[in-house]
């Protein structure tokens, strides 16, 4: 039951019957109705009477649903049963061939075309359009904002055409061949050979082991028209396919649309039974060591049992209750042992249906260095005592308060739910033969469960999650390990000990331990900005906050709270540890109460605390509740006059760094991660990845020394975005941020407020990877300005930028397939007045980066010598407006646009003019921007080529 599962995944976060009536006249044959819709046969779950189901009498199923959210936008989806299990050896990487052939071209629209009637439309291609084969399906996307009965006809008429007859043409083929070709190439490297390791191990003897969804080169080259079309005629058939449509438009229209266009599709032929994908199998090698020199020491253990399809009912969904809360209770015993210093960074178990091939219970673990035979004995010892013990009643309380509130967020949540995200769930549901039910269903299961939630009952459940018919282990390790194979065996089998201690204290705090914080302050001025209904407010000691209340998504609150200058508040050269604030600051505590008494304090309420830095002040965020806004507000504010300075967080922080450090080399894309914003900033410190040598320099003193004066600075501006009452903002407000001290704002430096573009590059700058030798990255960047007054013509560059990656697209990926994932982007930093920049990027094959950058640059020229197209700039900024008044039904696009406003009010401006700077942008005006700035002395470069052992770009493996 998908809802069931999307409950738990909530939880885990917090810690961390209608019937299609015919009301319209068609010209196809009814679908077939019934009492009990085709997904909920066999199952006791109450129907999500909010979805109308059908089947076509040709075997077609379908589901649709009216959800307005956000505004005007409908989503379908398209589900083939058919993915990479369904292929033969020979045919590996057939399904997501034809999936990329399906989009270029088919009956109703020319090759290439599909996408341009979309992007008219205003669909950005990628994410609003877009496909996805996995080993068990292949599920078609389409997101169409501003969705018109002409738009939405059109859509569901192209759609058809690519399912029912995509064009398979040896011509087709050969394009689209090259372009999977540089896209295995692009994913290829240390991340692929783990994923692939770890499959091919823990799945032995079944079907999946040896399916990579991609597929092989050589069954890729080998493919041809003949042998794809009978794949496609096997397995796209009306019985095997499922469309799937939520949106602003009524179920009966979105119901017709189904019908005429896939009533009188029929399939070739007798329909193919399923493969055996075959059950889990003792027979095979039980542990299995990986060495993969970018990659950091990780340990996975699978206890997996045979995959049957169940009988979704409410018994068994109690079950999957019961099974969650003993595996949470177990992540949050590892969690503690982590935050306590132990010998592994992070570990999880988890419990998974994978691809109808197994039930597996998973855990995976980050040693601390290459500790990892310690932290697997560390995770199986904790997870003895869970199999040995049954949890106290104190235990089960706990979690059960975090579920509840969570299946109770998740059910005022579900009103304003995107329907896209409702449309997956359907898929999903389909995809592992299960159901789906509405919120108010679940959280009654749930409540019904109170006297199950025994610890005989929980003990019973983990027991079983972790009895299987086969457990294998696999150890990735950046160096070679001597008796490797014989270690890895043990790790798995050595006898444990029960580990006791990383049971919670039952002794629980409450707000009061907090610091104290000082009187109440008061409020001395507000006012509103009619426009859109904001209240601007000032408290007595300075803070200042902006407050936005609204229904737009009920029962939740965005707040952002912000203080000091960010990267503004120290010089280039004094940025060597602003990196590790984000990995430390919400971990350290509070005063001398440790971050896990604190999760304790809050257990089962909407309280966070996540830090991060921006480019002009630091930021606690969270989303609350309104049950919860007061305490939420006392917490950040106690944090930043009572910051903790644990060093366990430090430490901890310190290792995943290094550990992580080596995975930068894996590939040209994640040198790229590692380097290009420091030296697109000129090499900047602020924006500089720390190497292990530069991090065991530090150690707890110098992090709270560096780190103090920081948390201390003003000014501090509070944002709170959504639903809650103003006047008990206020209160709460004034009893948390306005009990702080004042704090002055502090001014920033000549030094620290600019930010300086790198110099051009005659010859590219070059960087090295350790990954795939057929692997390289390009750059080729030009300066451009910054600064909240210039504005409008950042987000023109954005449209001169949507314009060079189309051409990227449909030339350098769709005609030349030279790369999978060409890209340009434009960054226009408001908070900065310099160090803008237009980039384009792409992976290339090392011969062809030469190619990339001949490309861009007569990319730039025809741009200077020749304004755009009206269609071209309509392709552009059609799917940009659409993007803006889609993000504008929810919060955080507010917040986002005008954090920082009560000190700068220039952003009230600049967010009024957003929609027009888009709209209004012209083919002279781009025309002009690239004149102004794509000049060719002083473009910068930059290529990740392969490393070699003589320091030279050429093959390393």
């Amino acid at each position: 039951m998908r809802k069931f599962s999307y409950a738990l995944a909530l939880a885990a976060l917090l810690l961390s019957t209608n019937t299609y009536a015919q009301t319209a006249s068609v010209t196809t044959a009814s679908a077939k109705t019934g009492a009990q819709p085709w997904l909920y046969e066999g199952s006791d779950v109450p129907v999500d009477d909010t979805w109308t189901f059908g089947v076509l009498p040709n075997g077609l199923r379908y589901a649709v649903k009216k959800n307005d959210v956000p505004a005007g936008q409908v989503s379908i989806r398209v589900r083939i049963d058919a993915g990479a299990l369904h292929e033969n050896n020979d045919e590996q990487g057939f399904a997501h061939l034809i999936e990329h052939l399906s989009f270029r071209g088919s009956t109703f629209v020319p090759d290439g075309e599909a996408k341009r009637i979309w992007q008219r439309f205003g669909v950005t291609f990628g994410s609003d359009s877009n496909a996805q084969t996995t080993p068990t399906q292949t599920v078609y996307k389409l997101d169409l904002p501003n969705a018109t009965q002409e738009k939405l006809d059109e859509s569901v008429k192209i759609i058809s055409g690519m399912i029912r007859n995509p064009r398979i043409s040896p011509t087709a083929l050969n394009a689209e061949r090259a372009i999977v070709l540089a896209e295995l190439r692009e994913n290829s490297g240390a991340q692929m050979i783990y994923s692939d390791a770890l499959r091919q191990h823990a799945f032995q003897g079944q079907r999946l082991a040896s399916r990579s969804t991609i597929g092989t080169p050589e069954t890729l080259q080998a493919a041809d028209a003949i042998h794809l079309s009978a794949f496609h005629d096997r397995w796209y058939r009306p019985e095997n396919t499922v469309v799937v449509m939520a949106g602003d438009m009524e179920p009966a229209q979105l119901a017709n649309l189904v019908q005429r266009y896939f009533n009188d599709w029929k399939g070739k032929g007798a329909r193919a039974p399923e493969p055996d994908f075959g059950d889990p199998s003792p027979q095979g090698t039980p542990a299995r060591v990986l060495i993969e020199p970018t990659l950091p020491h990780m340990v996975n253990i699978s206890y997996l049992r045979p995959w049957r399809k169940v009988n979704d009912t409410i018994a068994y969904n109690e079950q999957l209750l019961i099974d969650a809360l003993a595996m949470q209770i177990i992540n949050r015993r590892l969690e503690v042992q982590a935050r306590n210093g132990g010998n592994y960074l992070f570990a999880q178990v988890a419990q998974e249906d994978i691809s109808r091939t197994a039930d597996a219970t998973l855990v995976s673990l980050t040693p601390v260095g290459d500790q990892w035979e310690a932290a697997t004995r560390d995770v199986r010892a904790i997870i003895a005592d869970a199999v040995a013990t049954a949890p106290s009643v104190a235990d089960i309380d706990r979690e059960r308060t975090l579920f509840g509130n969570a299946l109770r967020t998740m059910l005022d949540s579900y009103p304003f739910e995107a329907a896209a995200k409702q449309a997956d769930d359907i898929v999903s549901a389909v995809d592992i033969r299960e159901t789906v039910a509405a919120p108010k269903t679940v959280v009654q299961v749930y409540e019904g469960l109170k006297d199950n939630f025994t610890p005989e009952r929980l003990l019973e459940s983990t027991q079983k999650l972790f009895s299987a018919d086969v457990i294998r282990l696999l150890v990735s390790s950046p160096t070679s390990i001597p008796d490797a194979d014989n270690r890895a065996l043990a790790a798995l089998n050595a006898p444990v000990a029960a580990n006791t201690s990383a049971r919670l204290s039952e002794n629980t705090l409450g707000f009061a331990a907090l610091p104290q914080l000082g009187p109440p302050g008061t409020l001395v001025a507000e006012d509103i900005l009619s426009r859109w209904d904001i209240n601007r407010l000032e408290l007595s000691n300075g803070v200042r906050a902006l407050l936005y209340p609204n229904k737009a998504e009920s029962g939740q609150i965005r707040l952002l709270v912000r203080f000091g200058r960010g990267y503004q508040a120290v010089n280039p050269d004094q940025g060597g540890l602003l990196w590790a604030g984000p990995l430390v600051l919400s971990e350290n505590g509070i005063g001398n109460i440790k971050r896990t008494e604190i999760d304790q304090m809050v257990n089962g309420r909407r309280i966070e605390l996540n830090f991060s830095v921006d480019d002009d002040a630091f930021q606690f965020g969270a989303n609350t509740r309104p049950d919860d806004l007061a305490d939420q507000l006392i917490l950040i504010a106690t944090k930043l006059e009572h910051p903790g300075w644990d060093p366990a967080p430090v430490e901890r922080a310190k290792a995943l760094a290094t550990s992580g450090y080596a995975s930068f080399e894996m590939s040209a894309m994640s040198v790229l991660q590692r380097d290009l914003e420091y030296l697109l900033r000129n090499k900047d410190a602020r924006w500089k990845s720390a190497t292990p040598a530069e991090v065991a320099k530090i150690d707890a003193a110098q992090f709270e020394a560096y780190w103090q004066p920081l948390m201390a600075q003003g000014p501090v501006e509070v944002l709170l975005f959504g639903d809650f009452d103003k006047s008990e903002a206020v209160k709460a407000l004034e009893k948390s941020f306005g009990a702080m001290a004042p704090r002055a704002p502090l001014p920033v430096s000549t030094a620290a407020s600019e930010l300086r573009f790198p110099a051009p590059t005659a010859a590219p700058l070059r960087l090295t990877h350790r990954g795939a030798s057929d692997q390289a990255a390009a750059v080729m960047a030009w300066p451009t300005g910054g600064g909240i007054s210039g504005i409008t013509e950042g987000r023109q560059l954005e449209t001169l930028a949507a314009i060079f990656r189309d051409r990227l697209f449909e030339k350098f990926r769709a005609e030349q397939a030279a790369s999978y994932s060409p890209d340009m982007a434009a960054n226009w930093p408001i908070n900065f007045n310099s160090g803008g920049y237009l980039m384009a990027y792409a992976q290339v094959n090392p011969a062809d980066v030469d190619r990339f950058f001949a490309f861009a640059d007569d990319v730039a020229a025809d741009l200077i010598a020749n304004p755009v197209s009206a269609d071209e700039l309509q392709r552009a900024v059609e799917p940009t407006k659409q993007a803006i008044e889609r993000a504008a039904s929810g919060n955080t696009f507010w917040l986002n646009q005008l954090k920082g406003a009560s000190y700068h009010p220039e952003r009230f401006v600049a967010l009024g003019r957003l929609y027009s700077d888009f709209n209004d942008v012209t083919p002279p005006i781009l025309q002009s921007l690239a004149q102004r700035y794509f000049i060719k002395d002083k473009a910068w470069k930059l290529v990740v080529a392969p490393h070699s052992d003589d320091g030279t770009a050429t093959a390393a493996r």
